[in-house]
This record gives C-alpha cells, structure tokens and sequence, in this order.
C-alpha cells in the first residue's frame, strides 16, 4: 500500500491502459450530454488501440488540446497542490475538466509543468480497474481520472456513461464505490484528504490483520522431522 504522500503524487493519468474494444458503443437518448467541455493533452505516447482518450475521442465524447493550449477549467495534473473535491464542482460547470494523456513509463519525460493550469487538481486514493492496471493504487487511465472527477463533483451519472464506453469499465465504479461515495460527500480538499488518509489506514490495519489470521503452517521438513 502506497503513503497517503505517494499515492497524491502519483495519481496522474495512464490512458494507455484500456481494451481493444471496437467504438460500436454509441449515445443512446437518454444519456446524459455534458453542457461543460471535457479534453485533454494528448502527448503521443500510448499505443492509439489501447488508448482509453483516443476512443473517447474517435466518440466525440472528448476534445483534444494542443500542447501548448490553455485549459481554463479544472486540469487533473500532478503538479497540482489540491485534491479534487465537491467544492470543485462549480469550476468543473462553469469551465469543464481536462486530463493529461501520457504513458506512466515516459511521466518523467512529458512537460506538464509547462502546461500551468490556473485550477490544477489530485486525484485522491482510487484503485484502478483497467486491464493493465487492475487493482493498482492510483494508476488510473484517461477514462477512469474524468470519471472519478465528474462522481466527486456530483455527476455520478455522466461518469457512469463514460466508463460505459469500456468493457470493464463499470469495475471502477464497484471497486471504489464506498470511497468515491465518501470523497462525494466531503465539503473541500481537505476533508478529502482527511477521508484519504482514514481509508488508507484502514485499508492497511486490515491488511495486517489479514496475515495475522492467516496460519503459519510448518514447512515439510519440520514435520517429518516431529
């Protein structure tokens, strides 16, 4: 389990970490249609058939921002000093939320400090569901960080339609459902943060708890030797 520090710092995005599903899935009418925009910075570093922003893309369900272009919303970005909270919701309504699309392996690489956002925010403690990732604190892809903001921010609906483009997308929604409820009730980022740290722990405690359960049998060696 990673530190409440470690796991902020790296709650950044891998969008290259989805399936090769085809784009059949499409808008039926009583989906929901953002009146904010939603986009992101695509560095050019995943592979296009894995990538969870391209499709999202290709859907029309994302815009894709020039390097060098400016993001007047919400940025999910590791350069950020807060975590994404209720409070955010305003910013995300008023001027959408964009991502970072980069490869984890090349992070050190991408220039997102360049970027600058005026409202550049964390993703707190999440478990990602993608296929190379499942199960990994934190290492969320394109699809998965914009849900997990439009849930934080009230949107609950409009996440569940984005992670539905995915076959294994509503596994983000079951595998963090009390945590993203908890984070959706909070007042600020620092009630968030203050939630983070609380699950973490007991995340941990019962982990620990775990292994002492579990019974510590000889090895075949010691029993033949009794």
């Amino acid at each position: 389990m990673t530190s409440v520090e470690e796991s902020l710092e790296n709650a950044t995005i891998n969008s290259s970490s989805t399936d090769n599903s085809d784009d059949s899935s499409s808008e039926s009418s009583d989906e929901e249609v953002p009146d904010f925009p939603i986009a992101m910075w695509d560095f050019n570093q995943c592979d296009p058939k894995k990538c969870s922003g391209r499709k999202l893309s290709r859907l029309k369900l994302i815009k894709t921002l020039k390097v060098k272009q400016k993001f007047p919303g919400l940025v999910l970005t590791p350069t950020g000093t807060k975590c994404v909270s209720p409070n955010d919701r305003d910013i995300v309504s008023s001027k959408g939320v964009a991502v970072v699309d980069c490869s984890w392996a090349r992070i050190d690489e991408t220039p997102i400090a360049a970027l600058k956002p005026q409202h550049g925010r964390l993703l707190p403690f999440l478990v990602a569901a993608n296929p190379i990732n499942y199960g990994r604190p934190c290492q969320l892809s394109c699809v998965e960080a914009i849900a997990a903001t439009l849930y934080i921010t009230g949107y609950k609906k409009l996440a569940r339609q984005y992670l539905d483009k995915f076959s294994w997308g509503h596994s983000f929604i079951e595998l963090n459902k009390n945590i993203l409820e908890v984070y959706s009730n909070c007042s600020d980022s620092q009630s968030v943060i203050a939630e983070q740290t609380k699950y973490i722990e007991n995340e941990q405690k019962q982990q620990e708890l775990a292994k002492q359960a579990k019974p510590d049998f000889p090895s075949s060696r010691e029993s033949e030797s009794d």
